[in-house]
């Protein structure tokens, strides 16, 4: 059976293991990050009347599905670092950096207008 593990490990040689652990703690900091923006989503949908349901809903759907991104781009960065690692590569840029940051950026800002809107 050829799986995707099957294939990584048959890349290049094993980098230093502490490189390897170091990439997995990243992966499970953005996994962290997508489950707290997707709680962050729930709360959202649960404020009541603090905001009214279509801007709600919308809110809570956009937190949602970023925080789904995150998560499925946070595998693919672990996996394009670890096969960097394992061929002596230099290490991919960060992509999800700027989508974290002007994504969160937008959001709060969306959000802190809503509220200031409805009140």
């Amino acid at each position: 059976m050829d799986r995707w593990t099957d294939r990584l490990l048959a890349e290049g040689s094993d980098p230093d293991p502490r490189f390897t652990l170091a990439n997995e703690r990243t992966f499970l900091a953005w996994i962290r990050t997508a489950l707290a923006v997707i709680a962050g989503g729930v709360g959202v949908a649960l404020t009541g009347d603090t905001l009214t349901a279509p801007l709600r809903h919308g809110l809570s759907i956009a937190f949602s599905l970023t925080g789904a991104l995150i998560a499925g781009l946070a595998f693919r960065r672990w996996l394009r670092t670890e096969r960097a690692l394992r061929r002596s590569e230099t290490l991919p840029p960060p992509a999800l950096a700027p989508i974290m940051s002007y994504g969160l950026a937008l959001a709060a800002t969306v959000l802190l207008v809503a509220l200031l809107v409805t009140r």
